[in-house]
């Protein structure tokens, strides 16, 4: 039976190409990761086995999205490469991640491209056997249009922990993409020293987080900021709130779908009440004209208490104010401490092969190279990724907080949904901000009705 596991999502970009082991780069997206370009160190050398392999020649193009950390790292690898190859040319381009489908579906049609990140999400939003009228996602069509390459027997693939190539790469029992790791986004950052002054737990459940962010604001403290001005990390720092009430999200999604559940549920109208809330008496006035990628540096400053957002964020507040005491943890979501121990979020980054590439041992020698546990350890690194090797260490400056979470760690609800055609624009009201400033609603039932609706509109065209 074909079964696939999936997850990861983020993005942003703009098209880049250029001769040699240059890379031509464009503004940073909200899918760029907020890791400091100063991470990305040079790529480590090649191993005695790489330096072994037979003469290599020709010309490796490459495609990457925009994300400063992954530009740099890439580049020094590219010179690395071609110092370890002599006969091999690194052509690399760099496109914004909203460009990076396109651009790729376009180029592998050309047969104009070796090696690239075919999604930024893994093998994700599948269509399962429920969901009727659905369009497969790209990776899926690229798949059966036999333009990936079938890495399943490739040696390098055994460096990757067996799990995550089976959830994040592999499809009908061949693997077909390599993920580069996995990122958490159902956190809050937090100011300790601000906690400590002023005399706040470090909140493990929703109504101390309430109680927090009340005190701060009577102390004239704002509570949080997020990226509101991008929209999505507004959302994405929330996803503890759908997590903790709905832990199993690819349940969620399907009973969604099928109307066993439904966003007028009671239990789901007291979710989307605390998602008001939360955007419209936690978050501080300013944070709907801040920039996603300006959040670490307003919350690094020590003049809020709070940031909702990703792991990727971590290396970029580090780097901002070195002295500064911080913190991560769940966002707590509900009133049962126990409901609050996950970390949901997606594997990130994977790296194929054209199927039809001229120059397939180049271009398998460069995901080989690149997937070398020295190598890939430094990726990591710079990147700002939980590794999907076993034994590479995990050194973001939150490491010692997170890696208890990793072991709640689960795929979240946005790598399952898929929307029916014809729906509205809220029937997947956790990738929406509802409620005002950032929407448009100020009534939890409200929004709940509007949500199922556009669902239903979907829904309805199926029967």
């Amino acid at each position: 039976m074909r079964r696939l596991l999936v997850l990861t999502a983020l993005a942003g970009l703009v098209v880049g190409a250029c001769s040699g082991s240059t890379a031509t780069t464009a503004p940073a997206t909200a899918a760029a990761s907020a890791a400091p370009a100063s991470a990305a160190t040079s790529a480590a050398p090649a191993s005695a086995a790489t330096s072994a392999a037979p003469a290599l020649s020709g010309t490796v193009r490459v495609l990457i999205h925009q994300n400063p950390p992954l530009v740099d790292f890439m580049t020094a690898f590219n010179k690395t490469f071609e110092a370890n190859h002599p006969g091999v040319t690194v052509d690399m381009s760099v496109v914004a991640a909203n460009d990076l489908q396109t651009t790729m579906q376009t180029r592998l049609t050309a047969n104009d491209v070796d090696v690239f990140v075919s999604t930024l999400t893994g093998l994700s939003n599948p269509v399962e056997p429920y969901m009727k009228g659905i369009d497969p996602p790209g990776w899926q069509s690229l798949i059966s249009a036999g333009l990936l390459m079938d890495l399943t027997n490739e040696p390098f693939v055994k460096n990757y922990n067996a799990t995550a190539v089976q959830q994040s790469g592999t499809f009908d029992g061949k693997v077909y993409a390599i993920d580069m790791g996995r990122v958490g986004y159902s956190g809050l950052y937090y100011n300790k020293d601000l906690f400590t002054k002023n005399n706040v737990k470090v909140p493990t459940t929703w109504s101390e987080l309430v109680t927090a962010c009340q005190t701060f604001k009577a102390a004239n403290i704002p509570c949080m900021t997020a990226g509101g001005k991008d929209g999505w990390p507004i959302f994405v720092g929330a996803y503890g709130l759908v997590g903790a009430a709905y832990p199993d999200q690819a349940a969620l999604v399907q009973g969604l779908w099928t109307g066993s559940i439904k966003y007028t549920d009671p239990n789901m109208v007291a979710l989307l009440n605390k998602y008001l809330i939360y955007e419209r008496d936690m978050m501080e006035p300013g944070a709907s004209g801040l920039a996603g990628d300006a959040a670490p540096g307003r919350f690094a400053s020590g003049a809020v208490a709070m940031e909702a957002g990703g792991t990727w964020y971590a290396p970029a507040i580090a780097s901002a104010n070195p002295s500064f005491q911080w913190g991560y943890i769940p966002f707590p979501g509900s009133d049962n401490a126990a409901d609050n121990t996950y970390l949901f979020g997606k594997y990130d980054m994977a790296f194929s092969i054209a199927a039809n590439t001229p120059n397939k041992d180049a271009a398998v020698a460069y995901l080989s190279d690149l997937s070398a546990t020295e190598t890939y350890s430094k990726f990591v690194a710079a990147v700002g990724l939980f590794p999907t090797q076993d034994g590479v260490p995990f050194t973001s400056p939150i490491s010692a907080d997170l890696t208890p979470m990793l072991a709640n760690f689960k795929i979240g609800q946005e790598q399952y949904w898929t929307a029916p055609k014809g729906a509205g624009p809220n029937a997947n009201p956790f990738e929406v901000n509802m409620f005002k400033p950032f929407g448009t609603f100020t009534d939890a039932t409200a929004a709940a009705q509007a949500a199922q609706s556009d669902l239903d509109s979907g829904l309805s065209a199926l029967k």
